[in-house]
């Protein structure tokens, strides 16, 4: 039997996660349409993972992937507010389309549990200052936010009337090994590596004092497993923040990747993006006392490993 399905797992989170499953000897089942995915990312773990060339937006391809599996791993969907911004119908479609199949399925399989990769920009931009609890109220200023939202309301329903046992964890700021410099979309994290590795400046959409929890992805998966394996009471049709707990502004990011890189080049300051939050830093109090999550990795050395890893890779 199959125990694990990682959909979206030739993606950045996505590979990660069957890495470490595949390290720790289980057989994994991957879901990836490679829209934004790569075969590389899985190359190196052989015949230890089954690979299903299909898309979450189809529920045949969901249901096949989903079949004699016990736990899924939902990681699929267009992981960029920016390109919501530009397309929210294929936000829209890949995200909340795209759990909803997700959920029928591994009903419908009797799967035994769903862990879903929601957002921190369901919490939009509400009191800067505070650090993002789950019990706030959900106020997101992206069509990305708003998809993240609908489909953990599905989740929540699903174990509410279904019983099929759901958990979703809000990512915050997630960066590391594997994920893509290069698209027009990328992330702060990976822009900046590239460009300082470049010897190139850095471009900071407004003033460079807003602030992020940059979690390494060592810590999400982590999380991932523990929300596989914690007890139902505890995490059933719950929804739990993944991040560090800190709080780093674009400017001190690139003042710790210069000093990482060995360049100085300075940075040029843009216009602020449409939809991009201000502040956000997460209260990760209910992972801890729920799953016994704790990031083990800290930032400056999650920077590390990455700035190594691109050395090497790009």
């Amino acid at each position: 039997m199959t125990h694990y399905l990682v959909t979206g797992g030739a993606g950045f989170i996505g590979s990660n996660l069957t890495a470490e499953l595949a390290a720790q000897g289980h057989r994994v089942r991957v879901l990836d349409n490679f829209s934004t995915g790569k075969r590389d990312n899985l190359s190196d773990l052989g015949d230890q993972i089954e690979l299903i060339d299909g898309d979450v937006t189809i529920l045949e391809d969901v249901r096949r992937a989903v079949e004699g599996v016990e736990v899924v791993f939902h990681e699929a969907a267009v992981p960029s507010v920016p390109k919501s911004v530009n397309d929210p119908l294929g936000s829209n479609r890949a995200t909340v389309d795209g759990t909803l199949h997700v959920l029928v399925a591994a009903r419908d399989a009797s799967a035994r549990r769903v862990i879903f990769a929601s957002s921190s920009s369901i919490y939009g931009d509400q009191d800067p200052e505070l650090a993002k609890v789950e019990t706030m109220a959900s106020q997101p200023i992206s069509p990305y936010g708003v998809a993240k939202m609908a489909a953990e309301q599905y989740c929540r329903v699903f174990y509410r009337v279904y019983g099929l046992e759901t958990v979703a964890l809000r990512y915050f700021n997630v960066f590391g090994p594997r994920q893509d410099p290069q698209s027009m979309y990328a992330a702060v994290i990976p822009r900046f590596v590239m460009a300082l590795l470049n010897q190139q400046p850095l471009t900071i959409y407004g003033d460079g004092e807003q602030t992020r929890d940059f979690t390494y992805v060592g810590n999400v998966v982590q999380g991932n497993l523990l929300a596989a394996n914690a007890p139902v009471e505890q995490v059933g049709g719950e929804v739990f923040n993944l991040a560090a707990g800190g709080q780093t502004s674009l400017n001190t990011l690139a003042d710790m990747l210069q000093e990482i890189t060995g360049s100085n080049v300075s940075p040029i300051y843009d216009q602020p993006r449409a939809g991009d939050i201000k502040h956000s830093r997460a209260d990760i109090g209910k992972a801890r006392e729920r799953m016994g999550y704790e990031p083990s990795i800290s930032m400056l050395e999650g920077l590390r490993r990455t700035v190594e890893w691109y050395r090497n890779h790009v």
